[in-house]
């Protein structure tokens, strides 16, 4: 393996050749002139410091290349070994010594230059000509979401470097399911779902590109997740690819009794050490679980939250052990939503006596009981924890007196961001497709609410009513008849 592929993904430039004797003419003490090491890409928060490794005699071949003759150790470096520094220089020039070895027999006294870093990019003035170590500070990256530096870099005169500063990061994602359809969404950031229901998540996490120099390396996954979702002890399952490496991982679940949320860390000590895997900067690390949306689940746009963050090691310096960092947190959210119905009579007012039964229609075509309600006092039913879907609202008891109503089938739908770092619950609407309703929304408070109006029955005629009236009026008559009947008989047999 040639020397480029032993350092760190931090080395910028390095070209360990060096000559030993000095040139018959042009050679210049490197102390003489000073230049500057210009550091492009850098960002706020580092504070780097130079440490001179060689120094020497400057020289320039035919060819313009430059070349430190007559090497020497730096200022503010102690070397350990028992090789003279042309022997160790030698060494380097023809790979047979890396620099992670230099550098393990090398102790750092004191920086010849430290500088706080700038955005864009930093300057470190003063430097001789000579290699440098550049690295980032002990201590100052410690709990942060970035990464130690280490790169070794040739100051032969005015030179620009490009620091590149790499992490892992980590995404957290749900997946949607439609009920009524049958439909599952990707990977997305948003979803919605009926309490009860089981959630599934899936955690990514990536590697660093320098993964390569670290001989240990910490992977810690915390998931925090809000009191309306409830998760089963190990029902994890934790992947390289298509290696399962859950048992490579220690589970830990604590429950905060302040706000009920529930955070769960997978830990692995050693990435790096998991047998057959190899950990490359191409490496992913998959968790897939699921969690139940409880009856704590928060209905609306507040939405039942979902974080994660990781924490790993960031000093190569130290090969992965003691200090580590931390990426922010990604975070996704589930919504769920409620139906309100008003039982009320033709003139608005508030209908006691009646019961409710909400279904839901399933994939198959048929239909699910949510939730059901007895007849009682009350007027008002609430049915908490929908998703999105088709539902059938039936009257399973109705206020004596009163008709009926024909079942009301309507439809559930919710807008929400699927992409995005703080999710949102966009619109809810409802549609009926059958019966009578009027639904209002408020997308806020994840509300769909109707008046369902009874109506009084037709009032019959009681019995004995208008029937024995209309016996009583025809008998009148024909008592009438016969008196005159019998009157006019008598008449005229007086006239006989």
């Amino acid at each position: 393996m040639n020397l480029t592929k032993k350092l760190f993904s931090y080395i910028v430039a390095i070209a360990m050749i060096f000559t030993l004797t000095a040139f018959a003419g042009g050679a210049v003490n490197a102390a003489e002139t000073t230049y500057k090491l210009t550091l492009n890409g850098t960002t706020e928060g580092h504070t780097y410091e130079a440490y001179q490794i060689f120094t020497g005699d400057l020289s320039t071949n035919p060819d313009k290349t430059k070349v430190l003759s007559n090497v020497k150790w730096g200022t503010g470096v102690t070397y350990t070994g028992t090789e003279s520094v042309a022997d160790v220089a030698k060494a380097l020039g023809k790979n047979e010594m890396t620099i992670d070895q230099l550098l393990e027999k090398l102790t750092l006294t004191k920086p010849v230059n430290s500088v706080t870093s700038t955005e864009g990019s930093t300057v470190i003035n003063g430097l001789v000509a000579g290699y440098y170590l550049v690295k980032d500070k002990d201590g100052t990256q410690k709990d942060k979401s970035d990464a130690y530096t280490k790169f070794i870099v040739q100051v032969v005169g005015p030179t620009d470097v490009k620091v590149k500063s790499d992490v892992p990061t980590v995404e957290k994602k749900v997946q949607d399911t439609n009920d009524s359809t049958g439909k599952t969404s990707g990977w997305q950031d948003s979803a919605d779902y009926d309490i009860g229901d089981d959630v599934p998540y899936q955690i990514t996490g990536s590697m660093p590109d320098n993964i390569g120099d670290y001989t240990t390396y910490k992977y810690i996954f915390t998931d925090t997740m809000s009191k309306g979702l409830t998760y089963t002890k190990k029902n994890a399952t934790i992947k390289i690819g298509d290696k399962d490496v859950t048992d490579s991982f220690r589970e830990d679940v604590k429950t905060n009794d302040v706000d009920g949320s529930t955070t769960v860390t997978w830990s692995c000590d050693n990435l790096k050490g998991i047998a057959d895997v190899n950990v490359n900067d191409k490496t992913k690390v998959v968790v897939t679980y699921s969690a139940k949306l409880n009856k704590d689940a928060v209905i609306g746009s507040a939405g039942n939250p979902n974080t994660v963050n990781l924490t790993y090691s960031n000093n190569p310096n130290k090969g992965g052990d003691g200090e580590t960092g931390k990426t922010p947190d990604d975070k996704n959210i589930v919504f769920t939503y409620k139906t309100v119905v008003n039982k009320v009579d033709q003139q608005g007012e508030s209908l006691a006596g009646a019961g409710f039964k909400l279904e839901k229609k399933n994939a198959n075509g048929g239909y699910d009981e949510v939730k059901s309600f007895t007849a009682g006092d009350e007027t008002t039913f609430t049915f908490s924890g929908l998703d999105d879907g088709d539902y059938r609202l039936t009257e399973t008891t109705t206020p004596a007196g009163y008709n009926t109503i024909a079942p009301i089938e309507f439809t559930i739908s919710a807008e929400h961001d699927k992409e995005s770092a703080d999710p949102q619950l966009t619109d809810l609407s409802v549609e009926v497709t059958k019966g009578e309703a009027n639904f209002t929304a408020i997308t806020g408070e994840g509300s769909l609410t109707t008046d369902v109006v009874n109506k009084k029955g037709s009032t019959l005629p009681e019995t004995g009513g208008m029937g024995t009236t209309l016996l009583y009026a025809v008998g009148g008559v024909l008592v009438a008849l016969a008196a005159a009947y019998i009157i006019i008989s008598k008449k005229h047999e007086k006239a006989e």
